[in-house]
């Protein structure tokens, strides 16, 4: 028996869920979110207790893990539309900084031109400084892979440890080339 897809999913006050024909919607402050689940997976809500079961109908590998995976996916949603998921970027390097323009992110980053990244819908995008991004959504795919897309454009490299990193990231630094006889 999965033992994360046993778990039932609390649903704080204030979100709403709704499930029609294999497919969960939850609303919250946040925003709301849809998500259409495998049909072999069972969804219930229980209204009085505030909370969503997953269960499977046999013990079969794909079931197990569909079983497992489904009940992730409708957590992640409820916790994103109470509170968002975020994800934070520093950028080191001289000269190397980055700026919102409309709805693009611009990066400045060592590349003969200003590299434009289109701020997907849903995720809040802000530039406290010019050397770190934060960005908010309430869908957590979506936040992380906005995040890995702008980290890819200049990872850090391991020599002087330039690019672009989340925070609190630890880049393996590596000693240049030595000088001397061998």
């Amino acid at each position: 028996m999965s033992r994360i897809g046993k778990k039932p999913i609390a649903v704080p006050a204030g979100v709403d869920v709704k499930i029609n024909d294999g497919e969960i919607s939850v609303k919250g402050k946040n925003g709301d979110l849809k998500l259409a689940y495998h049909s072999d997976m069972t969804v219930e809500f229980d209204a009085a207790g505030r909370t969503i079961n997953v269960t499977r109908p046999n013990d079969e590998r794909q079931n197990r893990a569909l079983h497992g995976l489904t009940r992730s996916l409708i957590n992640n949603m409820v916790l994103g539309v109470s509170t968002y998921f975020e994800k934070k970027l520093e950028i080191q390097g001289v000269g190397y900084q980055a700026a919102i323009k409309g709805k693009n992110l611009e990066l400045q980053v060592g590349y003969a031109n200003i590299v434009k990244l289109p701020i997907p819908a849903g995720v809040i995008c802000e530039v406290p400084d010019a050397t770190h991004v934060n960005m908010r959504s309430a869908d957590k795919q979506a936040v992380g892979q906005f995040a890995a897309i702008v980290r890819n454009v200049r990872p850090p490299e391991p020599y002087k440890g330039k690019g672009i990193r989340y925070v609190g990231e630890y880049v393996r630094r590596k000693a240049g080339k030595a000088f001397g006889s061998s």
